[in-house]
């Protein structure tokens, strides 16, 4: 008596959006930036911050260690290999930057060597430390506005920024800024537009804000107060092809990663490695290297010869049609 085998042919697996690299969904070629020029060099000091934000695209909070904190020594090297390539700007992101006891280190490497250094900081605790204080005075005596801090505020009012943030932030977030200003640094402000109001009456909301609290800041100048559009990773995107460069009205070199590149160092990594821009922390296969020089000639998976293969729903949703640029 034989027994019945019933055997099952699995059926291939559906492609779907961003699976390929070189290819869409609909068969056309993918959209590619390669790197016209290094201007900035962002180093992520760490995917920790002292707080929990509503919807943070890295996903920071006291107990994410995911990027782990580099030290001074460790990217230094970068800091001088980007000089060389002729780099303008080290940039420093988190986390919260200022939870890196390195960070003030980190910085004079980058400014001694004449270039700029921008820090994206919430400036709250972490920064208003006496230590941390005296290292931001020091710098700003040797090397004035080259030193530049972006503070977080998402929102011109409390209500809002805190719906984000989390309650009794928006105070701490302006008394920092309360402190920089005072004091003399180049400071700038980040907003989000996921507030249904229009870039018009954003601008004069924050107007508004800056008036009250008697900050220099011109709520006009995008470079000033810079507007960022929201990322959702669940949310439906279409991808780039090339034929989207001329349909859109845009080109390769105005995307973020055409100009920028970020240093990682992921937890239980020996050294980190270089990735195409801010947005993609976490993505291995977005990996380019452990040094400027390989980046630059990454090839194969989502690179071309040092060419970033636009295959991520942030690219499309933040740069392309998002118009965004950490830079």
């Amino acid at each position: 008596m034989h027994k019945r085998v019933t055997i099952t042919i699995a059926k291939p697996r559906a492609a779907t959006k961003f699976s390929d690299p070189d290819t869409t969904l609909k068969g056309e070629a993918r959209a590619r930036v390669p790197l016209a020029a290094l201007a900035t060099l962002w180093i992520n000091t760490g995917s920790q911050c002292n707080i929990t934000c509503r919807n943070c695209y890295i996903e920071s909070s006291p107990d994410n260690d995911r990027l782990v904190y580099p030290t001074a020594s460790e990217i230094t090297p970068f800091i001088a290999e980007a000089a060389t390539a002729g780099a303008r700007e080290i940039g420093f992101t988190g986390g919260e930057p200022f939870l890196n006891a390195d960070l003030p280190l980190m910085l004079r490497a980058a400014l001694a060597r004449g270039l700029g250094a921008l820090v994206l900081t919430n400036a709250m605790l972490p920064m208003q430390r006496p230590r941390v204080k005296t290292a931001l005075l020091d710098l700003r005596e040797a090397h004035g506005a080259r030193l530049h801090l972006r503070v977080s505020i998402d929102h011109h009012t409390a209500t809002l920024h805190e719906a984000e943030r989390g309650p009794g932030t928006f105070e701490k977030t302006a008394a920092g800024m309360d402190w920089l200003v005072a004091q003399g640094f180049d400071v700038a402000v980040a907003g989000r537009t996921c507030w249904r109001e229009t870039e018009a009456d954003a601008r004069a909301g924050y107007a508004g804000l800056f008036a009250s609290r008697g900050w220099p800041i011109d709520a006009a100048d995008p470079q000033r107060l810079v507007l960022f559009p929201e990322m959702e990773p669940a949310r439906e995107v279409p991808e780039i092809s090339t034929a989207c460069w001329g349909i859109l009205g845009k080109r390769p070199e105005q995307m973020m990663c055409a100009s920028s590149r970020m240093i990682v160092k992921r937890r239980g990594a020996a050294t980190p490695v270089v990735l195409p821009c801010t947005l993609l922390p976490y993505e291995p296969a977005f990996e380019m290297g452990q040094t400027l020089h390989e980046a630059a000639n990454a090839d194969g998976g989502m690179f071309d010869k040092g060419a970033v293969k636009l295959c991520h729903p942030y690219c499309a949703s933040f740069c392309v049609l998002g118009g965004g640029s950490c830079s």
